[in-house]
């Protein structure tokens, strides 16, 4: 019985380590992709602008 408790837990931390690497990702990559957002939004604004002359 040992041997299960220690592959469930052995399990749930790989899962615990997992999970903190995706987020940690995702943290460090949110300014790049805000910024890629927000140079989008500029470009259909330019692009907007320049369809009403």
């Amino acid at each position: 019985m040992k041997t299960v408790d220690n592959r469930r837990a052995q399990s749930f931390l790989e899962y615990v380590t997992l999970i903190f690497v995706i987020t940690a990702a995702l943290v460090a990559m949110y300014p790049y992709i805000q910024r890629a957002i927000n140079a989008r939004l500029k470009q259909v604004q330019v692009e907007l602008d320049e369809s009403r002359r």
